[in-house]
């Protein structure tokens, strides 16, 4: 029987989805058995058998689940001569039905590279989300933000702005249902808003404390 994704295109146009890790082999102690497409939506969800050797030595089969939305890329946008930082503020569902009090999150700015690399892909959303035409980016870190089921690689960067570079209104595409809030914060009050919890978004979090440790507000 014949499976939309896998043997004849889905709604975008893919196939092969169930072809996805059949060929990895950088690890000898893990084999690939099978993989099932389970959910071929905009993005893709897989069940993979695999045969993992467990430190003492013997072969264990086991199953996992992995939800791909492809990678992606967030820039901390930072002041350090005025001590602020340009955020967003948008209504995330996921957080929402996980008992956030209104799933308004604060975050930076990011999203999916598509089609594009890294930088190109968060110059995109800086210029979409914050209004801002970003200058020269720092590369920060490389984190898997969900491991045991995302299979999302997440590239950190960060930028210096100034009052000039904010050439536009930001607030996102609203043909793709975006309505962001933009909003400049002093650092301070921003890792206030870590300790106290009303910044609860881990690549924020996590950018925001290099940025204190390592980064342009480091002491």
């Amino acid at each position: 029987m014949s499976r939309a994704g896998t043997d004849v295109p889905d709604s975008r146009g893919r196939t092969g989805l169930d072809a996805v890790g059949r060929d990895l082999a950088r690890n000898p102690d893990v084999v690939v058995r099978d993989v099932e497409v389970v959910s071929d939506g905009w993005h893709v969800l897989r069940r993979t058998t695999f045969d993992l050797r467990r430190a003492d030595g013997t072969w264990e089969r086991q199953q996992r689940e992995t939800y791909d939305r492809g990678n992606g890329a967030a820039v901390l946008l930072h002041d350090a001569e005025r001590g602020c930082v340009l955020l967003t503020r948008q209504f995330r569902f996921p957080a929402y039905v996980n008992d956030h009090p209104d799933g308004m999150l604060v975050e930076v700015a990011a999203g999916l590279l598509d089609a594009d690399d890294p930088e190109t892909a968060v110059r995109r959303e800086t210029r979409e989300e914050l209004g801002v035409e970003v200058r020269e980016l720092t590369p920060v870190m490389e984190l898997f933000m969900s491991p045991g089921s995302v299979t999302e690689r997440l590239h950190c960067f960060a930028a210096a702005y100034t009052a000039t570079d904010r050439t536009g209104a930001g607030g996102g595409v609203a043909e793709e249902g975006e309505d962001i809030e933009v909003l400049e914060l002093p650092f301070a009050e921003a890792l206030a808003m870590v300790r106290d919890g009303r910044i609860a978004d881990a690549k924020t979090v996590l950018l925001l404390q290099w940025a204190a440790l390592d980064g342009p507000f480091a002491r």
